[in-house]
């Protein structure tokens, strides 16, 4: 019986050593790991070449959000007024250019609308309406140019190219003017013949700029290639 019960505690200390074991090594963070996942594989490579262009983020673009590509989302956050959460919800997709809810060229397209329109409003809202598609049609002429980036999203957050992403004012919401200038441009109308710049010639402090080829002036801005 004595023997019995010697036997019976170690086996008990056993049982519990591997307990121990398993349920602390499970619950170790590995070096690694995924903080947190709202994107699929192909999206996260998405926002990695993104934020890697924009010079947010240095590491590969292996589609694994681990703590080098959360610190770049994080950082990119609060360059832009976003929450500072490292979770690439709606609000910070939408800022990136992806659409979380489908990877549907319908879902795409609404997504760029709305960034689009986000920019035209923070860049030119009180601007003639045909100004305000004057700026979508840039953005979307810079899309199109070998000579920039290939997103709606690549383009507008492409450093320094927009005073609105500098200062902030890319986050303010659009209106519907906003919204309707940028859809027309997206539907084809280009009151600026293809230009892929523009200014305001009182408030402009570039001079590389007005070496540009004018093309149209509408409202204040003037528009270039």
């Amino acid at each position: 019986m004595k023997r019995f019960l010697v036997v019976l505690a170690v086996c008990l200390c056993f049982v519990m050593g591997i307990s121990y074991v398993v349920t602390n090594y499970i619950s170790m963070p590995l070096k690694n790991e995924v903080v947190e996942v709202a994107t699929t594989t192909s999206q996260n490579k998405i926002i990695q070449q993104r934020l890697k262009s924009w010079g947010y983020y240095t590491g590969a673009v292996d589609g694994i959000l681990g703590p080098i590509s959360i610190a770049a989302i994080k950082k990119f956050q609060k360059n832009n007024g976003l929450v500072v959460d490292g979770i690439v919800g709606s609000k910070t997709a939408a800022a990136i250019g992806i659409s979380l809810s489908s990877s549907s060229s319908s879902s795409q397209s609404s997504s760029d609308l709305y960034l689009l329109a986000k920019c035209v409003h923070a860049e030119a809202r009180g601007e003639p309406y045909a100004g305000q598609v004057g700026v979508a049609a840039v953005i979307l002429n810079r899309v199109k140019s070998s000579s920039f980036p290939n997103t709606i999203a690549g383009v507008i957050y492409q450093p320094w190219a927009f005073t609105s992403v500098t200062d902030g004012q890319i986050n303010y919401e659009p209106d519907t003017t906003a919204y309707n200038a940028a859809r027309d441009a997206m539907n084809g109308w280009d009151p600026t013949y293809g230009c892929l710049f523009f200014y305001n010639p009182s408030t402009s402090t570039s001079s590389w700029i007005y070496s540009r080829q004018v093309v149209t002036t509408i409202g204040d801005h003037v528009f270039a290639l």
